[in-house]
């Protein structure tokens, strides 16, 4: 096990990083987390008894959990190769941004992404390396294309995504997508590293490194596509999400239009 810190790079939150493992892929998974308690310790089981974790490097890019959910000797056993954890400002979009400095500083071909809640089919990881592979530069996961399951989905998230978000980001992308919210992915290098991409800037702090991404890759030429996937929301209690209420909506929905618009084009 080593730890470093890492601070003072234009575009990247400064973050302390414990590698537990060398880089033993080409691909990795980053799983940004922030007080996710033992939904994120199911998920890694799953990952671990379907073998991903010998498919996949898996980063966490945690945000500054105090729930005892990130506890080093744990996340070892449960086959974590690197916890990076970020001490600079911002939300999910910096997590996601110390995430891609740290994998593209360790040259994997592909990055892969998924929320830590436990609701996403980790199993499916394999597709996206599959579609990687083939040379597709965008892969995203959807629940809503053949052989995609959407289990418990709220109905106000569903007709969001189906009404306005996929609408939307399609007509910006000029590209066809079923799925924009769902941060089950998968980015190439040569996207991720593209002059016209650019992702390590700190206009992304939120969900706007998403939104963004899930548009640029066409708009620039490159190969995008859809895998399918299961989102599987609890059949009773709370919905584990960081959206909710009126502001959270409405926030979302101001990124949406705003890259819509170009706006975080560099």
């Amino acid at each position: 096990m080593n730890t470093a810190t890492v601070a003072n790079i234009p575009g990247v939150p400064d973050y302390t990083c414990t590698v537990f493992a060398p880089r033993r892929s080409e691909y990795c998974l980053l799983i940004p987390v922030i007080n996710e308690g033992s939904r994120i310790l199911t998920e890694l089981g799953r990952a671990q008894k379907a073998g991903i974790d010998k498919v996949v490097d898996i980063i966490l890019c945690d945000g500054g959990s105090t729930d005892g959910s990130m506890k080093p000797g744990t996340l070892e056993l449960y086959g974590v190769n690197t916890l990076l954890i970020k001490t600079g400002p911002g939300k999910q979009g910096a997590q996601l941004r110390m995430g891609l400095h740290f994998a593209l500083a360790r040259n994997y071909k592909g990055i892969l992404t998924i929320d830590g809640n436990n609701k996403d089919s980790i199993e499916d990881v394999p597709r996206f390396i599959a579609k990687l592979q083939e040379g597709y530069d965008l892969v995203q996961g959807s629940r809503f294309v053949p052989g995609g399951h959407a289990i418990n989905t709220p109905k106000s998230r569903y007709l969001a995504v189906r009404l306005i978000h996929a609408p939307v980001i399609s007509a910006a992308a000029r590209h066809w997508f079923t799925d924009t919210t769902n941060a089950y992915r998968a980015y190439s290098r040569e996207y991720l590293t593209h002059p016209g991409v650019r992702p390590l800037r700190d206009v992304f702090m939120g969900y706007e490194l998403l939104a963004y991404l899930s548009i640029r890759a066409t708009q620039l030429g490159l190969k995008a596509c859809e895998v399918p996937v299961t989102r599987a929301y609890p059949a009773s209690g709370k919905t584990p999400t960081k959206i909710s209420g009126v502001k959270g909506n409405s926030d979302l929905l101001k990124v949406l239009f705003a890259a819509a618009r170009g706006k975080y084009n560099p």
